[in-house]
């Protein structure tokens, strides 16, 4: 699709257009639930450049990938609008991301207490990239409680945290990093 023109004006009383042409306000739970969504894309896209070539970076850009799919669905209010056919999930995305998990818990060493959010640069993107998504996942919620949202869309966003999360401890173990474990004061 060839981007013909950057800027139209019609937003600039605080309304915007969803899939379908149905006008809402910019402050709609709607628009903040897709609108962290792409948030969250931007984030990984900065950990993806952050990566080496290798299968992370894929997965980082696959996720990219399938979270327009989510955008467009969430873009959609399917009482007015029916949802296009890329506002789904391919199968077994979820499923991708839980099967990513599962291999990647195996390469770590088992480690206990909560880990404190850094390491290296990489790693620490991921874990800026999983607090996003958690808010992602929030507001998807929240909308959820007023229109319709396809479940498997919060089960991605869900388990999208936890492949956060445990590719930053990747990222670190790969890069000899140690993890900062929580000290909690108050013992």
């Amino acid at each position: 699709m060839k981007i013909t023109k950057v800027y139209t004006r019609s937003g600039d009383k605080g309304m915007t257009s969803l899939v379908g042409g149905v006008r809402i306000k910019k402050s709609d739970i709607r628009l903040e639930a897709y609108g962290t969504v792409d948030e969250l894309s931007s984030q990984l896209g900065l950990l993806a450049a952050l990566l080496p070539e290798g299968d992370d970076r894929t997965n980082v850009i696959r996720v990219q990938n399938n979270l327009f799919n989510v955008c467009t669905h969430l873009a959609t209010d399917q009482s007015q609008t029916p949802l296009y056919p890329s506002a789904h999930l391919a199968d077994g995305e979820t499923e991708f991301l839980e099967s990513e998990v599962d291999r990647i818990m195996q390469l770590l060493p088992e480690r206990q207490g909560f880990v404190l959010p850094g390491g290296t640069q990489a790693a620490a993107q991921a874990h800026v990239a999983r607090t996003v998504c958690r808010r992602a996942e929030r507001r998807i919620s929240s909308l959820a409680e007023i229109a319709k949202v396809g479940e498997e869309i919060q089960q991605y966003v869900n388990r999208l945290s936890d492949y956060l999360f445990v590719l930053a401890k990747k990222i670190n173990f790969n890069s000899g990093q140690q993890e900062i474990i929580w000290q909690n004061a108050c013992k």
